[in-house]
């Protein structure tokens, strides 16, 4: 019943940015909360980056102040900026949506992922 469109991926040296975004579509009442999290090879799927509907965000102590979360909750998306990169970023990012699909049922869903590589 939905679908996360997600785009911004790709490979960048140390110490430059990219921009991921997620839109959200179908049966959506609506959104209590969006995020990014990521998985390197050989490691847990870990919290990047949350935000509420009402605005309420919260980061991974490993990413606060260089990575930024926003919200657009008319169009169901959310995008991660994420500057001065390090090759422990290095991860497959996962889209999450957390959503009414009524008044009174509450789910989660989730992205296939985008690759994003830090090398030089």
């Amino acid at each position: 019943q939905v679908q996360l469109v997600e785009s911004g991926g790709g490979l960048v040296q140390p110490g430059g940015s990219l921009r991921l975004s997620c839109a959200a579509s179908g049966s959506i009442f609506s959104i209590s909360a969006m995020g990014w999290y990521r998985q390197a090879p050989g490691k847990q799927r870990e919290l990047v980056a949350t935000i509420t509907r009402g605005g309420s965000t919260n980061y991974a102590d490993s990413v606060n102040g260089r990575f930024t979360i926003a919200r657009d909750n008319a169009e169901n998306s959310v995008y991660l900026q994420m500057n001065s990169l390090k090759p422990e970023d290095t991860a497959v990012y996962y889209c999450n949506v957390n959503y009414y699909v009524s008044a009174t049922r509450k789910l989660d869903y989730w992205g296939q992922g985008t690759q994003v590589t830090v090398s030089s």
